[in-house]
C-alpha cells in the first residue's frame, strides 16, 4: 500500500514537513510495512520556501538586507535540490511583520530587501528563481526592488528619487543602464494567486493599502502615483501593466518584477506541484493526506489542499485523498467534487487556540491513525 502525504503548513502550529511528519507517524503505527512518499506543500504564500526545501531535500541560506522601513535585518530563502532554482518570499525581507500600527507608512516602505534577495540568488549561480509575493508592508510599485538590482528612477533634474510609493509621481526617467546583467538570463516565477491590477479601486493601494497603514488621503496618493508610475513605464519600457491582472500584487512588486525582469505571473499552487514533482510522486498511491490550518469553501479557489488534491488524482484517479485541518468550516460539500473525497478536524475537544497550537502535531498524529484504522 502507497501513501502520499502532502500537506500545507498548519500556521503559528507545524510546519508543512512538521505535518506531514505528524502524519506518517499515526500510519505507521496501523501500516508499518506501507510505503510513505512525503511532499512538503505550499501555495506561494508564507512557509513556501520551507515547503520548497523540504521536500526537494534543499538548503536554506542567509543574506543580510534591508527591511521596509530601511533597517537591516537577516532574511532566509531556499536553494532547491536541484542546486540551480532559489526560493523566495519577499516578506522575508519586505513583509508586514516589519511594521506596525507606530511605524507602518506605505508612503517610505520599500522592497529594496526583496531586490537584495534576488541579487543573493543570482551571486549563488542561480539559473531560476521563484518568488513568493504575498504578505508585503510596501506600496512602491516594486521600485525598490528593482533599484536594488541596478535600475535608476529619476527625476526631473536626473536625481534619484526617494524610496517608497510616496514619491513615484516625481519619476520621469527610468534608467536601465546599470542593471544586473545576470537577469537577463535568469527565469524568474512570481507565485502568486491575487488578481488585481496595479491601479485603481481594485488594484494595490485601494484593496491593500489601508492593511499596511494607508489613510485615506495615502491612499488617493499613492494610486495617483502608481498610475504616473506605470505610464512611465508603458513609454519608456513599452510594457503596460496598470491593468495587467496580478500586477498589484505586495503593492505592486507584481508590476515591477514584470517590468524589470524576466518573470511570469503563475498560480502558487502549481508552481509548487511542479518544483516537488508531486504528480511523479503520487503515481500508483492508495491514499493520500491533504490538509493545512483550515479547510472551508474557500479552499476551492486555488488553496493548497485542493490544488495538491488535483495533483495526486492526476497521477492516480483511484487514490482516495484525505483532508485533515484544525478547522473545518462551512460550505466544504463543493470540494468532494474538486478532489478530496473526505475530510476530518484534528481537534479532539473544546480548547482554547493556545492549547489547539501547541497540540498540533500530536493531534494530527492521533487523526491519521484513527483514519488508518478504518482503512484498515
Amino acid at each position: 500500500m502507497k501513501f502520499v502525504i502532502a500537506p500545507d503548513s498548519f500556521k503559528q502550529s507545524m510546519t508543512a514537513k512538521e505535518a506531514a511528519n505528524a502524519i506518517k507517524r499515526g500510519l505507521l503505527k496501523v501500516f508499518p510495512n506501507a510505503e510513505y512518499e512525503l511532499v512538503p506543500m505550499a501555495d506561494g504564500g508564507e512557509g513556501t520556501v520551507q515547503s520548497l526545501v523540504d521536500s526537494t531535500d534543499g538548503v536554506l541560506k542567509t543574506a543580510t538586507v534591508m527591511n521596509p522601513l530601511g533597517e537591516m535585518v537577516s532574511a532566509e530563502y531556499g536553494i532547491l535540490g536541484n542546486g540551480t532554482t532559489a526560493a523566495i518570499e519577499m516578506a522575508a525581507a519586505s513583509g508586514i511583520q516589519f511594521i506596525d500600527e507606530n511605524t507602518a507608512n506605505p508612503l517610505i516602505a520599500t522592497t529594496y530587501g526583496t531586490g537584495q534577495l534576488i541579487k543573493a540568488a543570482l551571486d549563488d549561480g542561480m539559473q531560476e528563481i521563484i518568488i513568493g509575493i504575498g504578505g508585503s508592508a510596501t506600496n512602491d510599485g516594486g521600485q525598490g526592488m528593482a533599484e536594488a538590482l541596478g535600475v535608476k528612477f529619476l527625476d526631473a533634474a536626473g536625481e534619484p528619487i526617494k524610496r517608497g510609493g510616496g514619491d513615484l509621481n516625481r519619476l520621469v526617467t527610468i534608467d536601465m543602464s546599470a542593471v544586473d546583467a545576470r537577469l537577463a538570463n535568469v527565469n524568474i516565477r512570481i507565485a502568486s494567486d491575487v488578481t488585481n491590477p496595479l491601479v485603481g479601486e481594485k488594484g494595490a493601494s485601494y484593496v491593500f493599502g489601508p492593511q499596511k497603514g494607508a489613510t485615506p488621503a495615502m491612499v488617493a496618493t499613492l494610486d495617483a502615483n502608481l498610475t504616473h508610475y506605470a505610464q512611465v513605464i508603458k513609454e519608456q519600457l513599452g510594457k503596460d501593466l496598470a491593468d495587467y491582472p496580478g500586477a498589484g500584487a505586495a503593492g505592486g512588486l507584481g508590476a515591477g518584477l514584470l517590468a524589470f525582469t524576466n518573470a511570469n505571473l503563475e498560480p502558487g499552487i502549481q508552481i509548487v506541484v511542479e518544483a516537488t514533482g508531486l504528480v511523479a510522486k503520487a503515481k500508483d498511491a492508495d491514499y493520500a493526506f491533504v490538509g493545512e490550518g483550515g479547510i472551508d469553501f474557500q479552499t476551492q479557489y486555488g488553496k493548497t489542499p485542493i490544488g495538491s488534491a488535483k495533483a495526486i488524482k492526476q497521477a492516480s484517479a483511484n487514490a482516495k485523498v484525505i483532508g485533515l485541518a484544525g478547522y473545518v468550516g462551512e460550505g466544504i460539500d463543493v470540494l468532494y467534487d474538486l478532489g478530496i473525497d473526505a475530510i476530518f478536524g484534528i481537534v479532539p475537544s473544546a480548547m482554547d487556540l493556545k492549547k489547539a497550537m501547541t497540540t498540533g502535531e500530536a493531534n494530527l498524529e492521533r487523526t491519521a491513525e484513527n483514519i488508518a484504522r478504518l482503512i484498515k
